[in-house]
């Protein structure tokens, strides 16, 4: 059986796409962009810093510290990994205030 070139990114997406059920999942591996930090020095591992845009429905009526928090809780496995995620950038909307963004953009 074949291993994925990102397994971290994968194990990400489907805890994600399982919790939060999003109308829109962006994951973006930045990881190569921090390599050369010194808190990386001694790790293997090629995926430690991740931006997320997550558009759900579960973060109707929640503040953003609740999103975020909805997100670690659901990511805390792969945060406390030995090599395991480093830096998790997040941007949570829910369906209307997505929508609300892009009309705003294209103006």
């Amino acid at each position: 059986m074949a291993t994925s070139p990102s397994p971290m990114e994968d194990a990400v997406r489907q805890k994600v796409t399982q919790a939060l059920k999003p109308t829109s999942l962006e994951i973006f591996n930045d990881s190569h962009l921090h390599s050369h930090h010194k808190a990386m020095k001694d790790t293997t591992s090629q995926e430690t810093h991740f931006r997320l845009f997550i558009t759900s429905e579960a973060f109707s009526s929640k503040m953003q510290p609740a999103r975020h928090r909805m997100v670690y809780t659901l990511l805390k496995d792969e945060l406390a990994a030995q090599g395991g995620i480093h830096a998790l950038q997040l941007r949570t909307r829910t369906p209307e205030e997505d929508e609300r963004a892009q009309a705003k953009d294209s103006e």
